[in-house]
């Protein structure tokens, strides 16, 4: 299976229209925030239905340097994950999403009926705990809310996008779900997967 996008090119800087953050006239703020353009193909025969995950594997694992001014993120601290996206039940028929169909701007306390190919449910990203301690942004995050990295991490973060060809039409999970919770219920059922990845960083010298 292969997947591709024609919104960025393999392993090449996202650009700022599917972004979460960008630079402004006075520091960092919000971006367009749509959803990049994305198909596949060469799919199994038995393929029922497909799951899209988005994560970025570079994430700082000392949340108090995030944004800290005066202090740069080292490249070689350890890193996490930090889910942008999970969509699960997209029908088999399905190989194909457009640029903003999903996501098309920032919303505070997150999206909570995002746009996505009838019959597919999304999960909540993990924008969800980030915000969750602050009054004007908290919220379940729900679609795809794409990249904000810290302004001073010196590490470029990359940004993946993996579809699963699943051999079930829908997943045993609750109204509210994470990525977690999708590729523990796609456990035993996936047929076959792709991923394609964009990079993105904040830092004046990236």
């Amino acid at each position: 299976m292969r997947i591709h996008s024609d919104s960025f090119q393999r392993r090449q800087s996202l650009p700022a229209e599917f972004a979460a953050g960008q630079p402004t006239a006075d520091g960092f703020g919000f971006a367009p925030n749509r959803n990049p353009h994305l198909a596949w193909d060469e799919v199994p025969d038995r393929t029922r239905s497909f799951v899209l995950i988005c994560v970025d594997p570079d994430v700082p694992t000392v949340a108090e340097m995030v944004g800290k001014e005066g202090v740069s993120i080292p490249v070689d601290q350890p890193r996490t994950d930090f889910i942008h996206w999970v969509m699960v039940d997209i029908p088999a028929t399905v190989t194909e999403i457009a640029a903003g169909a999903c996501s098309d701007g920032v919303v505070p306390h997150g999206k909570q009926n995002p746009g996505g190919p009838e019959g597919s449910r999304q999960g909540v990203n993990d924008y969800t705990g980030w915000f969750a301690d602050d009054p004007a942004m908290a919220g379940d995050w729900h679609g795809y809310d794409g990249p904000f990295p810290p302004p001073n991490d010196l590490r470029m973060h990359r940004y993946f996008f993996r579809v699963f060809a699943l051999d079930v039409e829908r997943l045993p999970l609750p109204d509210r779900f994470t990525a977690a919770d999708a590729l523990t219920a796609m456990h035993g059922h996936v047929l076959a997967e792709a991923d394609t990845y964009a990079t993105y960083s904040l830092h004046p010298d990236l």
